[in-house]
């Protein structure tokens, strides 16, 4: 089923969703109150969730709650990340409540369809923004419509229906990859000696236009994608992205040319590596990568001259980083044939 965003509408938020600002709640009250229901606040992982409290609990303490299902959104933190709770939830104070105002549009299809709609709005949330009631439901989005202008709801869902598909096949069998990767024995290197390092450069979003040219932030989700913009790409494709600001040492692999922010580094793989750069060795240098990135919490940057004098572990062969053997442990990992 195709989408057909061409002939999409805007729509306001606030003409789609009710919103509710949670309060309180604490790790300290789930344990103190514990329970079968959903406490949400602003994390990534596990939909948000930061345990299960008692719900006349949070009734009694008149928190914010629903006992349907319902979209969340983080306010601060991963401040715009939506996630879905199909059993109803209470919200603390760093997450608020969504609901849909069309009772009968209130379905999990239709939640799962808005939920990556909005998602596509997180990157607006970046470097310390916080999701304020009234800028959020000003936001405009881009909705399938009837032609009466009104919302397609039946659309929505059965687009979500459609995507139901066969389990993904793959000709590695087995639960782990061979060969192991031996980690004691890898090597020091520095990450300059085999990267060039190219800085990205600053657009404003008043200044991009529409096109198609993959627009690379400094974000951790959709491989670094914030937008798609009309300007040329001004870095190479069978690079890697790194991000020295906001999600500090996100770490992404970009087949393609793009162009990245100012607050992105590019390494691109010295030709004297002596052998040809590609998606294996690229995520399995990404992995790596991303173990940095505790190093740089606490606003602190990974600025330039630190990323290209920056020492990581690599597999090694004759004193050098052995390219061939993470070639091949990532084709050999589940699924790897189908990277």
């Amino acid at each position: 089923m195709n989408l057909t965003i061409d002939s999409w509408k805007p729509f306001l938020v606030s003409d789609i969703f009710d919103i509710f600002n949670g309060s309180g709640i604490t790790k300290e009250e789930i344990e103190c109150n514990p329970g079968d229901f959903s406490a949400i606040q602003s994390g990534e992982e596990n939909n948000g969730c930061i345990g299960k409290i008692d719900k006349n609990y949070c009734v009694s303490m008149n928190y914010t709650y629903t006992e349907e299902p319902c979209l969340t959104v983080a306010r601060t933190g991963s401040a715009g990340y939506v996630a879905f709770q199909p059993f109803g939830c209470v919200v603390g104070d760093s997450a608020k409540i969504l609901l849909l105002k069309n009772n009968e549009a209130k379905s999990t299809l239709v939640y799962l369809f808005l939920k990556t709609i909005l998602m596509a709005n997180q990157y607006k949330y970046t470097y310390g923004r916080k999701v304020t009631e009234s800028k959020y439901m000003a936001e405009i989005i881009m909705l399938p419509s009837t032609p009466d202008g009104k919302p397609d709801w039946d659309y929505m869902e059965s687009f979500i229906k459609s995507l139901n598909h066969k389990p993904l096949a793959t000709a590695n069998q087995g639960g782990r990859a061979s060969p192991t990767l031996g980690v004691e024995s890898w090597q020091e290197f520095v990450i300059g000696d085999y990267f060039e390092v190219k800085k990205g450069k600053r657009l404003t979003s008043e200044d991009q236009t529409e096109g198609s040219t993959l627009y690379i932030g400094a974000i951790d989700s959709n491989n670094g994608v914030a937008n798609k913009i009309g300007q040329e790409p001004i870095h190479d494709g069978n690079t890697i992205s790194l991000s020295y600001n906001g999600s500090v040492g996100e770490a992404f692999y970009q087949p393609e040319p793009f162009w990245a922010t100012d607050d992105v580094n590019v390494l691109y793989f010295r030709p004297e590596n002596g052998i040809q750069f590609n998606k294996y060795i690229a995520l399995f240098v990404c992995a790596v990568l991303r173990q940095e990135k505790y190093r740089y919490s606490y606003g602190r940057k990974w600025i330039l001259d630190n990323m290209k004098s920056t020492v990581i572990k690599l597999p090694s062969k004759a004193e050098k980083p052995d390219w061939l053997f993470m070639e091949s442990y990532m084709k050999a990992l589940p699924y790897g044939d189908r990277i």
